[in-house]
């Protein structure tokens, strides 16, 4: 039997949400929201107990801090370096952590390294294994101000979560941490009091927007790649808005717009 891609899973995905009622669109788990579409508690138990290699890639952000945006970058650094370069699809290798069923970790255990993971979890949500490890763990942040106004919009336009009635109300429920993955600061926070731990590598939207190609040449180099100035150049082509977007639809199909 033929196997979605993850673009046609996350059609169906919002296409089922059309049917729930606004209070059924999130789930708590562990006291933090999360849109109820894309994850499920046992999902986040077999998280717990991840097998974590030491070559592995954390990409770690809040909503709406760069998430897409660096993970396309690591995609294409990190299939440059594999020797099998379609033995897992870009959109395959990076899955969010804490979307999808839990028997997927027993199929990225297949993965070839460097693995790419991506998740918006806090510090303390992380995989314990990780830190053991000591696997690379690369985190975005962004100017909070601009994250909140990025996440307002996502909000309102995103159907698998429930719609706010005004920027006033998000912008309460944002400094609460009354939102999907709980509170910016907390997360920011977190993370700040490991910035210098040699795994950990802390880069912001903003350096990265006045400087991709010198930003794509610090995660290589924090990765450890040694990729020719040319793959770093066409990396940082690859990212710029007007490339990406370019190609949303076939990279987030119905959420591509």
């Amino acid at each position: 039997m033929a196997v979605d891609s993850p673009v046609t899973e996350l059609d169906k995905i919002l296409d089922a949400t059309k049917r729930k009622k606004p209070e059924e669109l999130l789930v708590t788990y562990k006291g933090v929201l999360y849109p109820s579409a894309l994850c499920r508690a046992e999902t986040f138990q077999a998280l717990d107990i991840m097998e974590v290699r030491k070559d592995d890639v954390f990409l770690v952000a809040y909503p709406k801090c760069g998430t897409t945006w660096v993970k396309h970058i690591l995609n294409d650094l990190t299939s440059a370096v594999l020797k099998n370069k379609e033995e897992v699809p870009p959109t395959e290798h990076s899955p969010l952590l804490e979307f999808g069923v839990p028997e997927k970790f027993q199929k990225i255990k297949s993965f070839p390294s460097p693995r790419v993971f991506v998740t918006h979890l806090h510090y303390d949500n992380i995989p314990k294994a990780v830190f053991g490890t000591k696997a690379k763990v690369l985190v975005v942040f962004r100017n909070p101000k601009d994250a909140a106004v990025s996440y307002y919009h996502f909000y309102e336009k995103n159907p698998v979560l429930p719609n706010v009635s005004s920027w006033d109300e998000f912008f309460q429920k944002f400094m609460s941490g009354e939102v999907c993955w709980s509170s910016y600061f907390d997360h920011a926070l977190a993370w700040n009091k490991h910035m210098d731990e040699e795994n950990i590598m802390i880069i912001t939207y903003e350096e990265m927007k006045e400087n991709l190609l010198g930003g794509v040449k610090q995660i290589a180099e924090f990765l450890g790649f040694s990729l020719p100035e040319e793959k770093i150049q066409s990396t940082a082509e690859n990212a710029t808005f007007e490339s990406m977007s370019s190609k949303s639809q076939e990279t987030h199909g119905k959420l591509g717009s």
